[in-house]
Formats: structure tokens, C-alpha cells, sequence
């Protein structure tokens, strides 16, 4: 036991010393700025410092809720609300945010993440991940997020129907949402917007 603790913090040791000489040399070379591509060091580190962090009862936890297509139906909802944002509906990571965050948003359809345990996947939405774009969705009913882990699974199978079903139910700011007529009949009256840069 002694052995493996020593072990342990020595890894421990010598990846936070690669993360130090990462971090300052990603410093020296382009500042704070999110807008470069991470290194390909930084993307075979950041994995696996990510995988040590998770403690391994929380790898192993079995999702509670049954894998059915109402788990399924329900974890979409939930994505295409709260995930899609930044993951985009297919889990592609393909939007506006997810291409600008640092480290990037990842290919949920790909094995980095389909390789992960069910347990590792539910730790890392309730959790958040430090240092990311990703929140902690701790104060949500944790069923919702074992059904997340369901279709986060189901995504690399996603139908064009199910893509569709899923615009319908992303967020929208008002500026997007239909027109409504009025009483009258007539189409009610466009939401302010701003042409023009505040001074």
C-alpha cells in the first residue's frame, strides 16, 4: 500500500510539473488568448489528468435509470436546452462557442468520449470540469443527468428526424421566435434590436 501511495505521488508530482511547463510555455508562446488551437501535448495531457481527477467509485457507478427510448427522448430534451449551446445538437462540439472555448469543445461522438465509463461521464456533467467552458450541473435532478449519459451514448446514431425534433427545442432568443399576430389579424410588432453599437 505504502508503495503504491509513493507511486501515486510521484505521478502526481511529475504531471503537475508537465502542467506547469505547459502552462508557462503556452504563456510565453501566446499569452492568455483562447483563439490558437491547443497543443497536441496539452490535448494528450489534459485527458488523462482529467481521468486521474475523477475519483474511481465515480468511474464505476452504473446508471440507475434503464436505457429505453423514453430515457433517451428525455436526455435529448434536456441536451438540445442546456448542452447544445456549446456542443451543438449532434454532440459535435460544431458551434460558434464550442470552436472558441479553451481547450475545444470535443467530438462527443468520438471515441474520447464514447470510451469513457457511464460513471465518468455522469461525474464530469455534475461536476464540471475546472479550467473549461464546462459547468457543474450538480443542482439538477441527478435522473436527468444519467439520462444525459443515455443519449450522449445514443448520439453517434442520431437520426435527421431526431436533429430536427431537437432545433425545435433549442433555446431562442426573442428576436427568433415567430411573429405572433395580434387580434386584429395583424403580425404583432418586431422586438427592438439595436442596428447600431452603444457609445
Amino acid at each position: 500500500m505504502l508503495k503504491f501511495l509513493g507511486r501515486l505521488i510521484v505521478l502526481v508530482l511529475v504531471l503537475a510539473g508537465l502542467v506547469a511547463v505547459v502552462g508557462v510555455g503556452s504563456l510565453a508562446m501566446g499569452g492568455i488568448g483562447a483563439r490558437r488551437e491547443p497543443s497536441s501535448l496539452e490535448m494528450k495531457v489534459a485527458p488523462k489528468l482529467r481521468s486521474l481527477a475523477i475519483p474511481a467509485s465515480a468511474k464505476q457507478a452504473a446508471n440507475p435509470v434503464p436505457a429505453n427510448a423514453e430515457a433517451i427522448a428525455d436526455g435529448m430534451a434536456h441536451f438540445a436546452d442546456h448542452c447544445a449551446i456549446c456542443h451543438a445538437n449532434d454532440g459535435s462540439g460544431d458551434t460558434e462557442i464550442g470552436k472558441s472555448l479553451y481547450p475545444r469543445v470535443p467530438d462527443m461522438r468520438k471515441a474520447e468520449t464514447q470510451n469513457l465509463t457511464d460513471g465518468e461521464l455522469f461525474y464530469i456533467i455534475e461536476n464540471g470540469v475546472k479550467l473549461t467552458g464546462m459547468p457543474a450541473w450538480a443542482h439538477e435532478d441527478a435522473n436527468d443527468n444519467w439520462k444525459l449519459v443515455h443519449f450522449i451514448r445514443h448520439q453517434p446514431k442520431l437520426t435527421p428526424q431526431e436533429l430536427a425534433r431537437m432545433q425545435a427545442l433549442n433555446p431562442r432568443a426573442p428576436a427568433e421566435e415567430p411573429m405572433s399576430a395580434s387580434p386584429e389579424g395583424k403580425p404583432a410588432p418586431k422586438p427592438h434590436t439595436h442596428t447600431h453599437p452603444h457609445k
